[in-house]
């Protein structure tokens, strides 16, 4: 499997949406310029970047839902991916950077916005597994740019601070 990295995110005064950057710096508590408001429900080491495939975006759009890159608050955007299946405890390689899935990130009002008539529970992992978005936390922290390609981390390779 191999993807790239089409969207980068963050927001300096927390929330949604989160606006577009060429390049995001990772470290363990997450991405640089990136603030989250709701620290009890985002944030912390095992919810330290949010990625989304962008395909699930797309299914998404074309259902009408006026939803763009950025807007339900994740930090990373895949392309390339549409037919690889994400699970917890998944690592992947974006560049230098390695993370670590570690569980859907629920979706909650602040995303309402996104989706017609405020169905947010649309990216529910609860309803439909693939279209979902994703925490992760950081194995090995780097800088991560527009472009980057992605893929999964052979399970015999070794991961963390080298």
């Amino acid at each position: 499997m191999a993807g790239v990295v089409v969207g980068l995110h963050v927001n300096p005064e927390g929330g949604v949406p989160k606006w577009p950057q060429p390049s995001l710096d990772i470290t363990v508590d997450g991405c640089l310029g990136d603030r989250q408001n709701d620290t009890r429900h985002h944030g912390g080491p095992n919810r330290a970047v949010c990625l989304m495939k962008q395909s699930v975006l797309q299914a998404l759009q074309k259902e009408g839902h006026p939803i763009g890159p950025g807007t339900t608050g994740e930090n990373i955007l895949i392309g390339g991916v549409d037919d690889l299946v994400l699970a917890s405890e998944t690592v992947l390689a974006i560049g230098s950077v390695r993370l670590e899935l570690t569980g859907d990130a629920p979706p909650c009002k602040t995303i309402r916005a996104s989706f017609t008539e405020g169905a947010f529970t649309a990216l529910s992992h609860k309803r439909n597994q693939e279209r979902t978005r994703w925490y992760a936390r950081v194995l090995t922290p780097g800088r991560i740019e527009l472009g980057d390609v992605v893929s999964l981390v052979n399970e015999d390779e070794p991961v963390g601070n080298q």
